[in-house]
């Protein structure tokens, strides 16, 4: 269950996100990223490493101001620090066990939707079209 919750997690938040126009979706995208990239900071579970983590996230989250791409990248090594944390038995949220495997879950389909460019269901749905057509 917790597979399908993750993801359908995952999906809500991209759907919700065509409510933002470009490039305000994108900007918002930067930061929101910018802010998970940080969630572990008061773990202490990889000490200083950490630090350098959520240094690299900061600075692909500054370069997703302008790139889908960066923010995609930031997206996948949150993913990579949330298996990592789950595997040491150091959840994100520690009253619940399982949320870094479910947000190691959730990310990758907000990573993906990033890679193709942010689109907003309009958009998507446009690109499906023409591709189709």
């Amino acid at each position: 269950m917790i597979i399908v919750s993750a993801v359908l997690i995952g999906i809500a938040y991209t759907l919700l996100n065509s409510f933002l126009a470009e490039p305000y979706r994108r900007r918002f995208n930067a930061i929101m990223v910018a802010g998970a990239g940080a969630a572990y900071l008061s773990s202490g579970a990889f000490g200083p490493w950490e630090l350098a983590f959520a240094a690299a996230v900061t600075y692909c989250a500054y370069r997703g101001l302008e790139s889908w791409a960066f923010i995609g990248v930031a997206w996948l090594l949150h993913t990579t620090l949330d298996v990592l944390h789950h595997l040491k038995g150091a959840p994100i949220l520690p009253f619940a066990h399982t949320s870094s495997l479910g947000c190691a879950i959730c990310d990758p389909v907000i990573a993906i939707w990033c890679f193709t460019g942010g689109p907003s269901v309009k958009e998507a749905r446009a690109k499906l079209v023409s591709v189709r057509g």
